[in-house]
C-alpha cells in the first residue's frame, strides 16, 4: 500500500487546499476526509461547492463517481460475507480503489482480514495526513497551478495497468480511455458515466465472445 500512498500524497494535498478554497474551515476539511474518505468524490464535491452547486447535484454526481464500489463489494463478497458485521462495516468503509487493487484478486482461501485492515488503515491515515498538509499549504496560495491533479491519473494508471492480463480487460480499458477523451473533447454531458457503462459492456461482450 505504501507506494500507492506516495502516489496520492499530492492528491490529498490538493483536496485539502480545495477544501479551504471552497469556503470550508480547516476542521470541516479534515472532517470530510475522515468521514467521506473518497478522493475523487471529494474533489468533485469540493469543485461543485466552489461553483455554488446544490446538494442534490453533488449527491448524484458523487453517487455515479463511486458506483464502482458496488462492483468491488460484489467481487469481495465471498471473502467478506462470513465475517462478523463489525468487520464487514469496517472493511466496507476502508474499501478504496487502492485496497481493491491489493485484495480483489484474492479468493476466500487467500483473503486475510487483518491484512486488508492494515492496508486500508494505512491508506486512510495517509489520506488524512495528506489532507492536513494541503490545508496547511493553502496559506501559501492556490495549489492548482502545481499540477498536483496529475497524481489522480498516475494513481489509476498504476492500479489499472497491472490488471490488464486478458483481452476483455484490455478492450474495456481501451474503450474507457478513448471514449473519455473523445466525449470530454466534445463536452458531452455525462461523459464519465457514458464512457464507464460503454466500456463495461465492451468488456462483457468480449468476455462472452471468448467463452
Amino acid at each position: 500500500m505504501l507506494p500507492l500512498c506516495l502516489a496520492v500524497l499530492p492528491w490529498g494535498m490538493l483536496a485539502g487546499s480545495m477544501a479551504m478554497q471552497s469556503g470550508l474551515t480547516a476542521a470541516q476539511g479534515l472532517g470530510m476526509s475522515a468521514i467521506v474518505f473518497a478522493g475523487a468524490s471529494q474533489l468533485v464535491a469540493l469543485g461543485m461547492l466552489k461553483t455554488g452547486a446544490g446538494l442534490l447535484a453533488i449527491l448524484v454526481s458523487t453517487f455515479f463517481i463511486t458506483a464502482q464500489h458496488f462492483l468491488y463489494a460484489l467481487r469481495l463478497r465471498d471473502c467478506v460475507a462470513p465475517l462478523p458485521l463489525r468487520w464487514r462495516l469496517l472493511l466496507g468503509f476502508l474499501l478504496t480503489d487502492e485496497l481493491f487493487a491489493l485484495t480483489g484478486e484474492q479468493g476466500p482461501a487467500r483473503f486475510n482480514r487483518w491484512y486488508a485492515l492494515g492496508a486500508g488503515l494505512t491508506f486512510y491515515i495517509c489520506w488524512f495526513l495528506a489532507t492536513w498538509l494541503g490545508i496547511a499549504a493553502a496559506s501559501l496560495g492556490d495549489l492548482d497551478g502545481y499540477g498536483l491533479d496529475f497524481s489522480i491519473a498516475a494513481t489509476f494508471i498504476a492500479i489499472v495497468v497491472p490488471l490488464i492480463r486478458t483481452l476483455p480487460i484490455l478492450a474495456c480499458s481501451l474503450s474507457a480511455l478513448l471514449l473519455s477523451v473523445v466525449l470530454h473533447h466534445y463536452q458531452i454531458p455525462g461523459a464519465l458515466v457514458i464512457a464507464t457503462l460503454t466500456a463495461m459492456m465492451v468488456g462483457l461482450l468480449c468476455s462472452k465472445g471468448a467463452q
